[in-house]
C-alpha cells in the first residue's frame, strides 16, 4: 500500500518536476475525498540546494535516512546527469531491493540508470535526453516516444506534465481509480493519460478550433454507446482518414485503443464505487458482455474485475 513518499533533491533540481512530487504527494486532500501521504523532501546532506538556472535555492532538512522505510522514492530532474553521489545510488538500490517503488521524472532517470535499475528494463525520459540515456546505459531499453513506463516497481517518465501522469498512474495502481481521480480533480488535470501516448506531436494542429478535445469529452460521457470511427468522424465533421490522423496526433494512439482504455478506467471506478454486477458494469462501460470486460481488464491491469473489486471497493464486498 502506498502511504509514504520521499523525494530526493540533487543540485540544480528542476523546480517544476520537484513541484510535481510535492503537489501530488505532499498535500492533504482528505477534505475532498483524496488520499493523504507521509511526504518528505531529502538529499545527500541537509542544507541549501540550488535549483535549475540558479534562480533560487531551497532548504532541504532531511538526509537520505528518510528513504529507508518509505513506500516510494522519487527522483525529480536535476542538473549534472552523470554526477550522482554514491550515497544516493545506494539509497535508491536499497529502496527497490526491499520492495519499494522508485519513480523518476524527466532526467531523474539517469540516477536510476546509474543505480543499475534500468538494466534490462523498458524506460523513458524526456525525448531530448533519450539518446544520451541509451548511450549512457546500453543495457536499458529506452523508449523515447511514450509518456511513462512501469516496469517491475521502476517507473520512468518524460518531462514536465508526464511526471503528473506517472504519479497518478501509481496512485491508481496502488490505491484505485477513485483515489487517482480525487487527486487529479483537485489539481485540475486529466485523471488518466495512458503511458503509451506520444510525448509530442510532430506537426501541431493549426488552430484551437481543430482540436478533438470536445469530442473526446463527449466520448468519455458516452462510453456505453457504439463508438465507431465513421460515426465519430461524422460528429467531428471530417473524413475518416482525417479523423484517424488527427486522433493519433492528439492522443498518440488509435480511437479503438483509446476507447478501450477509457472503458477500463470507467469499469475500475464502478467496481470501486458500486455493487453493480460484472455484467451490468460491462454493459454500462460499453464492453457488452462480462467476458469481454474480463478480457480487456486482464490484458490492461493483469487482474480480474472480481479481484480488483475485493482490493479497492470503497465499501465491504458482500
Amino acid at each position: 500500500m502506498l502511504r509514504s513518499v520521499a523525494a530526493i533533491v540533487l543540485p540544480n533540481v528542476a523546480p517544476f518536476e520537484l513541484g510535481v512530487a510535492c503537489e501530488v504527494f505532499g498535500i492533504d486532500r482528505a477534505d475532498t475525498g483524496g488520499p493523504t501521504f507521509d511526504f518528505v523532501v531529502c538529499g545527500p546532506r541537509p542544507g541549501m540546494v540550488t535549483t535549475k538556472g540558479g534562480l533560487y535555492s531551497i532548504n532541504v532538512e532531511h538526509g537520505l535516512e528518510a528513504t529507508e522505510d518509505v513506500d516510494l522514492v522519487i527522483l525529480p530532474a536535476y542538473g549534472e546527469l552523470d554526477g550522482v553521489p554514491d550515497s544516493v545510488l545506494e539509497a535508491v538500490r536499497a529502496a527497490h531491493a526491499r520492495g519499494a517503488w522508485v519513480l523518476s521524472i524527466c532526467s531523474g532517470a539517469f540516477a536510476l540508470g546509474a543505480a543499475g535499475l534500468l538494466d534490462g528494463r523498458r524506460c523513458t525520459t524526456h525525448w531530448m535526453h533519450s539518446a544520451h540515456l541509451q548511450e549512457r546505459f546500453p543495457a536499458a531499453r529506452v523508449d523515447p516516444a511514450v509518456l511513462y513506463v512501469d516496469d517491475d516497481r521502476v517507473i520512468t517518465s518524460a518531462g514536465t506534465a508526464a511526471g503528473i501522469d506517472a504519479c497518478l498512474h501509481l496512485i491508481r495502481r496502488e490505491l484505485g481509480a477513485a483515489a487517482a481521480t480525487a487527486v487529479a480533480r483537485r489539481m485540475v488535470v486529466p485523471p488518466h493519460r495512458d503511458g503509451g501516448q506520444a510525448q509530442f506531436v510532430d506537426t501541431p494542429l493549426p488552430c484551437d478550433a481543430d482540436t478533438l478535445a470536445p469530442l473526446l469529452a463527449w466520448m468519455v460521457e458516452n462510453l456505453e454507446t457504439d463508438l465507431t470511427v465513421p460515426d465519430l468522424a461524422a460528429r467531428a465533421f471530417v473524413s475518416e482518414r482525417t479523423f484517424a490522423r488527427r486522433f493519433r496526433a492528439e492522443t498518440g494512439t488509435t480511437p479503438a485503443a483509446w476507447v478501450t482504455r477509457q472503458r477500463v478506467v470507467r469499469a475500475q471506478e464502478m467496481l470501486e464505487r458500486s455493487d453493480a454486477s460484472i455484467e451490468e458494469i460491462a454493459r454500462l462501460c460499453g464492453f457488452g458482455t462480462a467476458a469481454v470486460l474480463r478480457h480487456h481488464f486482464a490484458r490492461t491491469l493483469g487482474t480480474s474485475p472480481q479481484a480488483y473489486r475485493r482490493t479497492f471497493a470503497l465499501s465491504p464486498v458482500r
